[in-house]
């Protein structure tokens, strides 16, 4: 059961920076894919199907590391306190971004709101990055500084976003992919660079997390014999619900979206 609960939680981490990533990606790069109102409104509905999708993920990680590794999870909430705020703060203003931008009345509002956008999704790709870089250092319980912290943080948001130009190739129509694909460059298929950046994105966190102590870490027998179980129901369905989202709205956007 303890082997089949690492399995989940490195599961479910890789799931979320492969899935995840393409939207924040796209989303820190928006204000150079759309220089214009309408521009903008097309990257957003690029992601605007896949993001509330794709944070279940994350929702899922954290929920088998406190339910299957409680020790570990408290020593790792308290020792990387200001990493998961920043992470936390990053997210909620990404999402505030993309929830109210069809809201607010006049141009100012909605610029507000793309800002919030791009701002927030720089910052979870960054917290992430300072979250992995105190893994691979071996510090996981307490939040890495110095250089190596700052240019680790950095590397993984230029992954990051060039997991979400990739996306925003397979995705955009018009000027925003002109853009996007000129970056990408034109050869070869155009989803062979969103394929790269997903081998990558996915290798981080299943880099980072051989620092963490997991054998041995984790609950009793008895709370993984009801959890995992169940978590090995569910996680069936939430794929074939993640594999469906992706198939359905797999062509390119041509117009906003509900956001």
């Amino acid at each position: 059961m303890e082997t089949l609960a690492i399995a989940l939680l490195a599961f479910f981490a890789t799931g979320w920076s492969v899935l995840a990533g393409a939207d924040l990606g796209t989303g820190m790069l928006m204000p150079w894919l759309g220089r214009n109102d309408r521009e903008r409104r097309l990257v957003l509905a690029s992601i605007a199907p896949f993001f509330l999708g794709n944070e279940v993920w994350l929702v899922a990680t954290a929920g088998v590391l406190v339910g299957c590794f409680p020790a570990l999870e408290g020593e790792l909430l308290s020792g990387q306190y200001p990493v998961l705020v920043a992470l936390l703060t990053g997210w909620i203003l990404r999402d505030a971004g993309l929830w109210s931008r069809g809201r607010v009345p006049g141009p100012r509002g909605r610029a507000a709101c793309d800002a919030a956008v791009a701002c927030g999704s720089w910052g979870v790709a960054l917290s992430w990055g300072w979250l992995l870089a105190a893994l691979l250092t071996g510090r996981p319980y307490a939040p890495a500084t110095g250089a190596a912290a700052v240019l680790t943080a950095l590397a993984v948001a230029a992954v990051f976003a060039a997991h979400g130009l990739g996306f925003a190739t397979l995705r955009l129509t018009g000027l925003p992919y002109e853009r996007a694909r000129g970056l990408v460059g034109r050869s070869g298929r155009p989803w062979q660079p969103f394929a790269l950046t997903a081998v990558l994105m996915g290798g981080l966190p299943l880099w980072a997390g051989t620092a963490l102590p997991l054998a041995g870490r984790a609950a009793a027998p008895g709370t993984l014999g009801l959890l995992v179980p169940a978590l090995l129901v569910v996680t069936p369905l939430l794929v074939a619900v993640q594999g469906w989202i992706w198939h359905t709205f797999r062509h390119r956007v041509t117009g906003p979206s509900y956001l």
